[in-house]
């Protein structure tokens, strides 16, 4: 059996990507791709939890499974290998047909693929700067960044085109379960939104501190919507972000309504869904914004030139410096200024040419 014709044949499908909620997310269109038109393919991605939340709204997903792996800087230190071996071996045991080992340019796919070798899965993708030799089947040389520099969805659809895997509709996706939509839809109507009131979702907060915009620039931002145009700021977050929450309300100066701690990731994602503009910086939500088809107002840190929201109304805005593509989670010269250049101003202006006219 030829190579095109093996992948084109399997019926048990594992997807790894093993970061976080955005990166699942950027990756659904190859997911889809994955499925295609193939009802009797059976897709399961091992993922980070983080990343479970996100895939377990995603349809195309059959089912998840959360591996939180050492060669990822967000796990845990541990002492022994008991843990990765009896992954390998529940890997084993699912006989899966073949495995997609999904990765941003800086990582590494070999330590994934020396897992999915162990586990006796017979085929094997990967893009990889060198010769993974008997780890992977099939790989693509991995030319980014000195040759090209692609999005983070178009890197991932290309590597499953590969083996032929190859879909129309590239839209990021989520599924939002009906009863996270009337929940989010009866709290609207307790804030007086149904009543025709102009509302837009911000988020202030991010996992990396490079990329968070300063709390008195959302602000000063959100003061002048709502003077300009009525807007009332719906902020949202996780629980360790409620004071930063709480901090952009206090210099606001004017009604604002926090739902920090308060939403799972499914009433998140309807509640963007419901909004008609996201104000936030680059992290999860924007992607779901994409995913949903809410325009976005991206506070974007130069950390990296990949990220941006995919295929859906949106403006970036950042400042360029000669530090840009710094791939940190903390600002190593210490000042910020891709975030901190851009001024309210740009980010209200940014907000009125989604909006259109009041």
């Amino acid at each position: 059996m030829s190579r095109r014709r093996a992948w084109d044949a399997a019926r048990r499908v594992l997807a790894v990507r093993l970061d976080a909620l955005g990166d699942v997310l950027m990756t659904t269109p190859a997911l889809h791709a994955i499925r295609g038109i193939r009802p009797h393919r059976h897709l399961t991605l091992l993922t980070s939890a983080s990343g479970a939340a996100a895939a377990r709204l995603v349809d195309d997903v059959d089912d998840v499974i959360v591996y939180d792996a050492p060669w990822l800087k967000a796990t845990a230190p541990r002492t022994d290998s008991r843990r990765d071996l009896a992954m390998a071996a529940r890997l084993r045991l699912a006989r899966f047909d073949a495995a997609v080992i999904f990765t941003v340019y800086s990582q590494n796919p070999l330590p994934a693929a020396l897992l999915c070798f162990l586990a006796d899965i017979p085929q094997r993708l990967a893009h990889c700067r060198e010769n993974p030799y008997q780890l992977l089947t099939d790989w693509v040389p991995d030319t980014e960044p000195a040759e090209t520099i692609r999005h983070e969805v178009r890197r991932q659809l290309d590597l499953v085109a590969h083996v032929g895997w190859t879909t129309d509709d590239e839209r990021l996706r989520v599924s939002i379960p009906e009863a996270a939509r009337a929940s989010v839809r009866a709290r609207l109507q307790r804030f007086g939104i149904a009543r025709g009131r102009e509302w837009v979702v911000v988020h202030p907060g991010a996992s990396a501190s490079s990329r968070r915009y300063p709390a008195e620039g959302f602000a000063a931002a959100c003061a002048r919507l709502a003077e300009e145009r009525g807007s009332l700021p719906i902020f949202t977050g996780d629980r360790g972000e409620q004071e930063l929450v709480e901090k952009v309300r206090a210099g606001l100066g004017g009604p604002s309504i926090s739902l920090a701690g308060e939403l799972s990731l499914a009433e998140l994602t309807a509640l963007i869904a419901e909004a008609p503009l996201l104000i936030s910086n680059n992290t999860g939500p924007v992607h779901l914004a994409a995913a949903v088809g809410t325009p976005v107002v991206d506070l974007y840190a130069l950390t990296n030139p990949q990220h941006t929201p995919w295929a859906v109304p949106h403006r970036v805005l950042s400042h360029d410096v000669p530090c840009r593509n710094c791939y940190k989670s903390v600002c190593p010269a210490g000042h910020h200024l891709c975030l901190r250049g851009v001024s309210p101003d740009d980010v209200v202006s940014a907000a009125h040419e989604l909006l259109g006219p009041r």
